[in-house]
């Protein structure tokens, strides 16, 4: 269909936005804003300097600042993209057992079919490097993730699943029974679940700004991280400027993929979350 341009003028920094007739305003100066339908030919121009200037127009989310604190205290050579996946369904999943950080956990061949579905999907996409935890099941996926990849797979201690002491390799039925106090801090106030004084989930919050650091201070934009659904509550909560208490307000399944922008200042934008298409269908991502 046709499309005609329409011409907004507001006053830099004004709340008000006026549309211009046959008369001027001259108030004050204004910036004028040439938008188009989708289906014009032309696309939309406008310099940064004109949009972070006019926040009413753009809600000040252009080129994003100040998204929430900085993950690395220290500028970044370049802005960077972090593409975050859980690992396949492991032996333990399938079990409802309690991993922890367990190495004992396997992943199974859903697993494998998950972790393949992955690689498709992410086939188009560049990545400069790929992290993973060295744990199993996480370390399975990412080696089928990563097959046909150049560059080798880097190994993080820092990406490692929170040790749970005890409940590690208990099926949740009988740790519920056994443990009921314990189990049930677990699962109802996680953050203040504790083991002789050590307070897994905290401790997994240094670890995921540790790890943080270190992905971010590799060279190169792009980067692939395989790990843990703890792990992954961590990153996505210490992303995000989220305490250890907001730890089950965010879920991951198995073969999800979610998606960070950081920019210069080491500061995080979510983008996407958990995203499942291609585990019900051959959905390749691009972004």
């Amino acid at each position: 269909m046709g499309c005609a341009s329409l011409i907004v003028s507001t006053p830099l920094g004004s709340s008000s936005i006026f549309f211009r007739r046959s008369h001027h305003l001259h108030r004050r100066p204004l910036a004028h804003l040439q938008i188009r339908c989708s289906s014009s030919n032309s696309d939309v121009s406008l310099s940064t300097e004109q949009l972070e200037k006019d926040a009413s127009v753009t809600g000040g989310a252009y080129d994003f600042k100040r998204a929430t604190t900085s993950l690395t205290h220290e500028l970044l050579s370049s802005s960077k993209k972090v593409t975050l996946v859980r690992h396949g369904l492991s032996s333990w999943n399938d079990e409802s057992r309690i991993q922890g950080s367990s190495n004992l956990s396997i992943l199974t061949d859903t697993g494998a079919k998950q972790a393949e579905r992955c690689q498709k999907a992410l086939a188009n996409l560049s990545f400069d490097q790929c992290f993973s935890s060295p744990i199993s099941r996480a370390k399975s996926t990412a080696e089928l993730i990563w097959e046909g990849r150049e560059e080798p797979l880097v190994f993080l201690d820092s990406l490692k699943e929170a040790h749970l002491f005890f409940l590690e390799g208990m099926k949740n039925v009988d740790a519920k029974k056994i443990y009921l106090k314990e189990y049930t801090t677990w699962r109802e106030d996680p953050a203040n679940f504790s083991v002789n004084g050590v307070y897994p989930v905290r401790q997994l919050w240094e670890t995921a700004r540790e790890a943080w650091r270190e992905i971010l201070s590799t060279s190169g934009e792009n980067f692939l991280v395989v790990t843990h659904k703890s792990m992954l509550r961590a990153l996505i909560c210490t992303a995000l400027g989220l305490g250890p208490e907001r730890f089950r307000a965010v879920d991951v399944n198995n073969g999800g993929i979610s998606v960070f922008i950081i920019n210069k200042q080491g500061e995080a934008m979510l983008q996407c979350l958990n995203m499942t298409a291609h585990m019900h269908c051959d959905h390749v991502y691009h972004y």
